[in-house]
């Protein structure tokens, strides 16, 4: 019988584990999870709930009961069919093993399933491509989603396939430990060309379809922005393009920070208030943009089994490329 130092998780299987009488005496649940590291305490939690979980034979439903020394299996039933569908979709991957996927999603592709967007996703391309490399998150075969980005933003995208990953990515999202650079042409150019936005978002009060910036509540956010090139006249300038980085991750962060600095992105339907002009408009036109223009550029972060530093790039998609080429002859 396997001890905790050397466990591995078997889908399908049972997962042996022997707890001594100095690992003993904490809550179950905590000090199970604390042994097994390719288990959650919420997964552990449920395997309890579905009687999954026994010592020396006897079925263990209490998660909050004092751990005894003892031998201890549990029961890591198949994964369950995921609802959304495979789909083959092509997908340009810059990056894959056992552990996770790193794709660079198009502009036009939501990340997952939705009302209005059943199919088509992200999602449901990786449930294909991955196949039966997807060993289960919270024991169901499907990615594991920890960062997304809107439907119309292109750039890159991580996406665990097993339990151990999705908790070691989304710990580095928690603690803000991985780098995300996006590259935003916007309207005109923000004041000062370089600075950082640190304020609270939320829900609107009067949209609440909408992100905003608010006065109390919602959840602090903070962007570092610089401002890479100025298009048209320095003092007038028509349109800009900066490099984002965000330190924490809300829905709509820099679409709202860069509209609430007076300079939100091109063919943002959402928060880009004001027209830009006529030679921005048919700059726009002619390049074919019809989302705002916005690109996940960079994504970097320590591989959450390997502890490789991985570090990956996307060039801009053909049509901001296009459009910051016909900005520059402004």
């Amino acid at each position: 019988m396997n001890t905790a130092d050397d466990e591995e998780v078997l889908v399908g299987d049972i997962l042996a584990l022997t707890l001594t009488a100095e690992q003993a005496g904490g809550r179950l649940d905590k000090t199970l999870a604390e042994h097994l590291p390719d288990l959650s305490r919420a997964r552990i939690q449920a395997l309890m709930a579905a009687g999954q979980v026994t010592r020396e034979g006897k079925v263990l439903t209490d998660t909050s009961a004092k751990a005894q020394a003892g031998e201890y299996e549990l029961l890591i039933p198949p994964p369950e069919a995921a609802e959304p569908q495979a789909q083959a979709i092509a997908l340009t991957v810059l990056y894959e093993d056992a552990y996770l996927i790193v794709v660079d999603k198009p502009p036009g592709m939501a990340v997952h399933p939705a009302p209005g967007t059943p199919s088509g996703t992200l999602v449901n391309a990786l449930l294909h491509h991955c196949g039966d490399s997807l060993s289960g998150i919270g024991g169901v075969a499907r990615p594991g989603i920890v960062h997304r980005i809107d439907k119309e933003t292109s750039g890159v995208v991580v996406v665990a396939k097993t339990d151990a990953a999705h908790q070691g990515l989304s710990a580095l999202f928690a603690a803000h430990d991985i780098d995300r650079i996006y590259v935003a042409l916007v309207r005109g150019a923000p004041t000062p060309p370089k600075a950082t936005i640190v304020t609270q978002i939320g829900r609107s009060s009067t949209d609440r379809k909408k992100m905003a910036v608010l006065k109390s509540g919602g959840r602090e956010a903070i962007t570092h922005y610089s401002t890479r090139t100025v298009f048209g006249q320095q003092k007038k300038p028509q349109a800009a393009r900066l490099e984002c980085t965000l330190e924490t991750g809300r829905t709509h962060q820099i679409r709202v920070h860069l509209a609430s600095k007076g300079s939100p992105c091109l063919g943002d339907p959402v928060y880009g208030s004001g027209p830009p002009t006529p030679a921005v408009r048919d700059a726009m036109a002619q390049a074919g943009l019809t989302r705002q223009a916005l690109h996940a550029a960079v994504l970097g972060f320590v591989h959450p089994v390997t502890g490789e530093t991985l570090r990956f790039e996307s060039p801009l998609p053909p049509d901001m490329a296009q459009l910051e080429a016909l900005l520059s002859a402004l």
